[in-house]
Formats: C-alpha cells, structure tokens, sequence
C-alpha cells in the first residue's frame, strides 16, 4: 500500500517538535540548577573585622584616628579594652572576645599588644592576618624581658614600680613612665602638650605583661604585617626588624616614635589594609567549580542527547502511514 500523509500531521510534528524541545530545555535547566545553587553561585565576600590592641600605657583610644580611616573603607573595627595584667590572663581576655565576633578576623596589636594577638590567635582558624606596630612579637618561650635584654632601650630607664592590691588578696606591681621621660622615650614626635595628658591619663601594666614566657606564637602559621618604627626608644628598632624577618612579616619602616598609630594612622591604616586585603583575597569566590561544571555540562549534554532522540522518534512515529 503506497504511504500518503494523514491530513493534518504536519501540525501534530511541529506540536512533537516544540514538546520535545521543551522536554529538554526543561531536563537542562533541572541538571543545571543544582549544581548553580550548591556551587556555582559566587559566595558572598564579607570584610574581616579588624581588631585593634592596644599596648601598655596607653588606652583603645590611641587607635582613634586609624579607626576612623578603616571605617571610612567600610570595614567592621573593635578595639577592646586590654587588661594590661599579664600575659597569659589578659591574652584570654582577648581570645574571647575574638569568640564574640562573626566571621573572618584581622589582628593588629601595638607594642605589648603584639604579644597578645600571637597568642589570642592560636588555634583560631579565623583569624587570617596578624599586624604589628612597633610592637613585641615572642616567640615560644620567650617575653618582653628577654627581647629587650638583647636589644636594650631607653625604656629601662624611663618606667618606675608602684605596688598595687586588688580583691581577693591579690598584689603585685605595676610600671608607670615616669611624667617626664614620657615624650622624649614614648612620644617624641607629638606636641608636648599632648604627652602631659597622655602621662597623667596613661595605664600602667602589671610586671607579668613582661615576665611571663609565651606559650605559643601564632606567627609561626599565620601570615603577618610588621611597622617598624625607625625613631622608637621604647622598643628597640632593630628588635623590631629581627623580629619582622625572624617571622617573614612583610614589613614598612617610618620616621616615627613608639605611637606610630597616633602620630602616622595613615601610614598604620595602610599597612591594616594590606592585610585586610589578603584576607579577602585568601577566601574562594567558587568553591568546587570545576568539578560541578564538568557535572552540570556532562547533565546538560546526556538531557540534550535523550531529548533529541525522543523527537526523532515521535516525529517517525507521526510520520507512519496509516494501515
């Protein structure tokens, strides 16, 4: 019997045609889906938080103008409030702030407050980038007494011990710098006037700030900054350069004294934001995406390839003579 066409079968395979056309639009887009939304989209970048130490003598608000700078680029800052007891208690004290705040964390510590963040950031996987400003930096076993034994400074002679009580029968002794050694020794490139406020309002630190021994040296595992203050006569500028290459820091050097946050905070902001900035870059935008690419398109090929066949073989099927 010869084959004719049945009127109207042209129509129902356009109609075979655009329903399998479909078919695979829609398989792609159920293959592809998963894998955009499991991994392909970009995660959101989220700024560190930058916390800010503060060393001995001194208070949160030397960081006031650097603050003031990073906020200005949109990046979250703390600066706490350091005990200045001791060591391993006021090195506590920070961690657990650090447990308070969300998400990634840049440290930045001035003086005694560089021996704080190598040891608040241990074991902290958070943290991704340690900054030091004219700062102490030990290693195990070592302490701020040791460090300045082998690089003398004029601070030895510039601080006086006053013993202190406190609750519990607790007692001990606290460093003071002596009202007029403080700007020449701390603070030579400020005015003068500033320096009196800063002598009468200073915070002392207990001795154990400086005796005990650190116990851990979270440099060693975390990439580090280092500003090394070429004026400073409280901590030697060459203990700073030893231990800025001891520890692999990218380091800058300024003419500035011991406060180089207060008197050059564009320069101590610069720095900050070099380590903000390797922080974010550290943090994949796509995680996994070759392999789930290779799955959505291997997906996105085999629905094509089921799909096509399909047409075919409803547009044969159309196509058959009627009996």
């Amino acid at each position: 019997m010869a084959a004719f066409q049945v009127p109207g079968s042209r129509r129902r395979i356009r109609r075979a045609h655009v329903i399998a056309a479909g078919c695979a639009l829609a398989l792609c887009t159920t293959v592809a889906a998963p894998a955009a939304a499991d991994g392909g989209t970009a995660t959101t970048m989220t700024k560190p938080t930058i916390v800010l130490v503060h060393g001995a003598f001194a208070d949160a608000s030397s960081w006031n103008g650097v603050v003031e700078r990073l906020e200005r680029r949109g990046y979250p800052v703390i600066a706490p409030a350091n005990p200045l007891r001791g060591l391993y208690s006021d090195s506590a004290y920070i961690a657990s702030v650090l447990d308070s705040i969300k998400g990634p964390l840049v440290l930045v510590g001035h003086s005694y407050g560089g021996s704080l963040i190598s040891s608040a950031a241990a074991g902290n996987s958070r943290v991704k980038s340690l900054v030091y400003v004219a700062a102490l930096m030990p290693d195990v076993g070592e302490n701020g007494m040791s460090l300045a034994a082998r690089f003398p400074s004029e601070l030895g002679t510039a601080t006086k011990s006053v013993p202190y009580r406190a609750g519990g029968g607790l007692s001990g002794t606290d460093l003071y710098l002596k009202p007029d050694k403080l700007h020449q020794v701390f603070a030579a490139d400020l005015p003068e006037s500033t320096t009196r406020l800063m002598a009468v309002t200073q915070r002392p630190a207990a001795t154990t700030a400086f005796s005990e021994k650190a116990k851990v040296a979270a440099w060693k595992h975390i990439p580090s900054w280092f500003l090394v203050a070429k004026q400073d006569k409280t901590i030697n500028p060459d203990q700073e350069r030893f231990e800025a290459k001891r520890a692999g820091s990218h380091t800058v050097e300024i003419d500035s004294s011991h406060v180089a946050m207060i008197a050059h905070p564009e320069a101590v902001t610069d720095l900050v934001l070099q380590a903000a900035t390797a922080a974010e870059s550290a943090r994949p935008m796509l995680p996994d995406t070759g392999s789930r690419a290779e799955s959505a398109l291997t997906g996105i090929a085999a629905a094509s390839l089921i799909a096509g066949t399909g047409a075919v073989l409803l547009g044969r099927r159309l196509r058959r003579p009627t009996p």
